[in-house]
């Protein structure tokens, strides 16, 4: 006699979701919807946002629970890069974990930099789970107000006249 195998239907979407999620770097969220997901480590990818000025450029990285000592910023070749890892901290009392959501792991974000930052001057600054990158602009690459002086009037000074004659 055969052995039955109860099929689940979301089984193979999972897994797929799963696959998925490696290749594209991504946390995948349809297991995550069941909560029955396992602890996954491995590559996570914190959230981002990046602001033009006029004068600078700043980027923000939400980086809860790091510390600045924990985050690595590099500049190399015209790419910004900043790495880092979250390590799941087991507790080793009886506590039984019902439920992990959060991403643990390593990960990198590489952004190249538009060739008006000076390089040379980033500066960056951590507060509140909240890394601050400042790119400033480069002096020669910033718009520039140019005054326009009124020039002589009624004069024709240094043009030549030129003979148009009508086309019949």
């Amino acid at each position: 006699m055969t052995d039955m195998i109860r099929w689940d239907p979301f089984g193979e979407l999972r897994s797929w979701n799963d696959r998925l999620s490696r290749v594209i770097g991504a946390g995948g969220d349809l297991s995550r919807a069941r909560g029955d997901e396992p602890l996954q480590t491995g590559t996570w990818i914190p959230p981002v946002d990046i602001v033009e000025g006029k004068d600078r450029i700043t980027l923000k990285a939400e980086l809860p629970g790091f510390k600045e000592n924990q985050v690595d910023l590099t500049v190399e070749d015209g790419v910004l890069t900043i790495r880092g890892e979250r390590k799941f901290e087991k507790e080793t009392g009886d506590e039984n974990f019902h439920r992990v959501e959060r991403s643990y792991g390593n990960f990198v974000r590489s952004f190249s930099l538009p060739t008006n930052v000076d390089q040379g001057k980033i500066t960056a600054q951590f507060s509140d789970g909240i890394l601050h990158v400042e790119m400033p602009k480069r002096e020669e690459t910033k718009p520039k107000q140019i005054k326009i002086t009124p020039g002589a009037t009624g004069s024709s000074a240094g043009s030549k006249d030129v003979d148009v004659k009508k086309a019949k």
